[in-house]
């Protein structure tokens, strides 16, 4: 199979979907890799390894993805490049579509065959390929809440360690996942006072065991939001529905009940957010005040640590990529369930239950699409 590398476009952000050894496991594959020159300039992987591996340079984005049967990315195409789009091409990387019906339209007008890394499951049940990225981004929350609370950028001007003689910060996780749980991890490690909510209870009994009486865990209903919210110096939006819009949890309405200066970190942004004041930001630009509460909704939070993502990124997506291109989509959906769970659009149709639902367009099984 003829693969593609192309260089992501999405501001600020800097990983790249395919690292020089991954290059390399494709070409010993008996695979051909198109790179696009310094596509991994971001994550520090010259053009040079590439060439190194096998791979061949292609001056611009547009050759590689005129030429690849497979692209493979990191995030979703941005609108620049719907043009690219094209019939029986893969499009192998993050695509998040609940929350972005131009995307779900464009792919879906194209035909194109667009497989999501977020919606891979595996044997446990477990979304492999997101993973990697919910880790990350938990471990960042907390760390990007403390710095938005400091009062140069609005913030309460609490320091979540606390020193003798002053309480600490107090921390309100709301999802108990992979993300909620390496932000807990984080705010106890920084001497926070940190409570974790959510619907699941034999997680919460996982992370009492866990951590003990250093943190508080609360069955997740309306009351027990807003209790939690209106005591905190940060709150993290860490809720999943694989493959559906996040629920929102906190309304503009609860933002009245939290202090002023309090931080609301939402990792959820990428499936629409889980706070209804939630809009995307980028690096660039992190922050915005709504009704006193700063916000810090980045939708490419793992972005900031671009090697560290990438390698970890490409670590889970590597396998099922030399999968797709080894034996074809067709076959490689028909063999493995999990990998067509990852199939979100194929020959003009909706092949993702979730977000067929969400836009209430018709959804068709990945067996019968392909």
């Amino acid at each position: 199979m003829l693969v593609g590398l192309v260089k992501e476009i999405k501001n600020q952000e800097s990983r790249v979907g395919l690292t020089p050894s991954g290059a390399a496991a494709y070409v010993a594959a008996g695979h051909r890799v198109l790179v696009e020159t310094r596509a991994g300039e971001g994550s520090g992987f010259a053009d040079e390894e590439y060439k190194g591996a096998g791979a061949r340079i292609l001056s611009s984005a547009g050759e590689v993805w005129d030429a690849a049967q497979m692209i493979i990315k990191v995030k979703e195409p941005v609108e620049a490049e719907y043009k690219y789009l094209k019939e029986d091409q893969i499009v192998y990387t993050y695509l998040h579509l609940a929350a972005d019906r131009p995307l779900t339209d464009a792919l879906l007008k194209a035909k194109t065959q667009a497989l999501a890394y977020e919606t891979i499951t595996d044997a446990s049940g477990g979304l492999p390929c997101l993973a990697p990225m919910s880790t990350i981004a938990g471990r960042m929350a907390v760390a990007e809440g403390a710095k938005y609370l400091e009062t140069t950028f609005g913030g309460r001007g609490v320091l979540l360690a606390g020193v003798p003689g002053v309480e600490q910060g107090r921390v309100v996780i709301i999802g108990a996942g992979t993300v909620g749980t390496e932000a807990c991890k984080i705010a106890v490690g920084l001497g926070a006072r940190v409570t974790i909510v959510d619907i699941n209870l034999r997680r919460l009994a996982y992370l009492d065991d866990l951590f003990g009486n250093k943190i508080q865990t609360l069955y997740s209903t309306p009351a027990n939001i807003k209790a939690a919210i209106a005591e905190a110096d940060i709150v993290v939006g860490a809720v999943l529905i694989p493959g559906k819009k996040a629920p929102r949890l906190v309304t503009k309405e609860d933002l009245a009940l939290m202090k002023k200066g309090s931080v609301l970190v939402d990792v959820a942004v990428d499936q629409g957010g889980c706070f209804e004041t939630t809009r995307a930001t980028t690096h660039q630009e992190p922050t915005f005040i709504d009704s006193g509460i700063v916000h810090y909704c980045v939708a490419n939070m793992p972005g900031a640590v671009a090697r560290t993502s990438t390698l970890a990124l490409t670590n889970t997506t590597l396998t099922p990529g030399l999968k797709i291109a080894g034996l074809g989509l067709a076959v490689a959906i028909k063999e493995d369930e999990h990998l067509r769970n990852g199939l979100n659009t194929c020959g003009g149709h909706c092949t993702y239950r979730g977000v067929a639902e969400t836009f209430a367009i018709p959804y068709v099984p990945a067996l019968e699409a392909i």
